[in-house]
């Protein structure tokens, strides 16, 4: 059995440090039902979560099947600060409100794959917002500028001579110092919060907690483009709380190489079955866009129920298959003369004019189901339907 477990553990893992305190801790649930505790920070600076944030879900919900204890910490107090990994700039600081707002909405989520009894939701500003001046200084003197300036994106923007906040030099100390006040035994994250990973385990050695967690990081899941970060802001995401037939429709779109990332970080098929899968793709016995149903079907089941999975696989064979519209697009009005990238926004259909150009400039864009290469077009009186790419369309009436 234990063995089972490090394997559902294991899966997909890009890294992992010290893997034989994993082991010790899951044998010992297994000898005499001794629980330990596993660690996920989420930094509350977005309202919903997304499909690529559920991969470490996933992975928190295979410790909780093997004996783990999960240590939810919303970082309330380090996201007045902001994470700076991987900016090549001083984040924006959020309010309070928006933060707290944004945690509500997380903890309303995680739940859908967690299971809450095994689950401690814990904000960091209840022990950070207490360390007080002499807490803080004391903190800062347990890891040195030096240190600090071999971080990759840190480096980068102090040879360019660009601007780091102390406040960012502080993230990663009090990112780690949750480590300390939780005396957690694993900690995990993804590929990019390495640094801030191994900060736990520093500070839980310096400040003599009699603990050094294990760190497992996964992989960083692309979006729909199969080339950056899946990111709300980079409109290549699929959130967990979208309308079932957009989370159905969105995962249809991702290219036949990506559909076997999101099998390996998302399904909860087993490796042998995605194995055996993958190899009727190869053979021919199944068609890829039967594999990548399958898997859009799970997912909205994972996230709603099978009814209406069924349905959103309904919906999307009876747009697409059959040419035909959708019974529930948006309407919105508009003036006489509107441009035609504004009104893509106005609807919904695009995050920005700038994105509706380069989607026109790719011929993604349709009126009344005919392509347009137009990004100066601007549309007159009378009734059109705008589409964007595949999925997305809205009715407009312009008086």
């Amino acid at each position: 059995m234990v063995s089972k477990a490090l394997e559902e553990i294991s899966r997909g893992t890009a890294e992992v440090i010290d893997m034989e305190r994993i082991e010790k801790l899951v044998s010992k649930y297994y000898e005499d039902g001794t629980t330990y505790t596993v660690k996920a920070g989420f930094d509350p600076t977005g309202a919903d979560l997304h499909v690529g944030h559920t991969v470490l879900l996933q992975k928190l919900k295979a410790f909780q099947n093997h004996g783990g204890r999960v240590q939810l910490l919303i970082g309330d107090f380090t996201a007045t600060i902001g994470d700076p990994t991987g900016k090549s700039e001083t984040r924006k600081v959020l309010d309070r409100s928006t933060i707290l707002a944004n945690a509500k909405t997380y903890q309303d989520q995680v739940f859908n794959i967690l299971d809450e009894s095994k689950t401690d939701v814990v904000f960091n500003s209840e022990w950070l917002e207490k360390l007080g001046a002499a807490g803080m200084v004391s903190l800062t003197t347990t890891f040195n500028v030096a240190r600090m300036l071999e971080r990759d994106d840190f480096e980068k923007r102090y040879k360019s001579g660009q601007s780091i906040s102390i406040s960012e030099f502080i993230y990663p100390l009090l990112q780690g110092y949750d480590s300390v006040e939780l005396k957690s035994d694993i900690e995990i994250g993804g590929t990019d919060q390495k640094f801030n990973l191994l900060m736990g385990r520093h500070l839980q050695r310096a400040y003599e907690t009699g603990k050094e967690q294990a760190v497992l990081m996964m992989p960083i899941l692309e979006g729909l483009d199969g080339v950056q970060k899946m990111s709300k802001s980079l409109n290549n995401y699929i959130g967990i709380t979208e309308e079932p037939k957009d989370i159905y429709g969105k995962t249809l779109s991702i290219s036949d190489d990506l559909m076997w990332r999101y099998y390996e970080l998302l399904s909860e098929k087993s490796l042998s079955e995605i194995a055996t899968l993958k190899e009727d793709v190869k053979n021919r016995t199944v068609h890829p866009k039967a594999a990548k149903e399958n898997l859009a079907f799970e997912l909205v089941t994972r996230f709603y129920n099978e009814e209406l999975a069924t349905l959103a696989k309904a919906e999307f064979n009876n747009v697409f298959k059959s040419n035909q519209l959708p019974d529930d697009m948006t309407e919105i009005e508009a003036e006489d003369g509107i441009w035609i990238c504004k009104v893509l926004v106005d609807a919904g259909l695009e995050p920005s004019t700038s994105q509706a150009r380069r989607d026109i400039k790719q011929n993604a864009v349709s009126i009344d189901q005919k392509k347009i290469s137009d990004d100066k077009l601007n549309l007159s009186v009378g009734e059109y339907i705008l589409q964007v790419g595949k999925r997305r369309f809205a009715k407009v009436k312009v008086g």
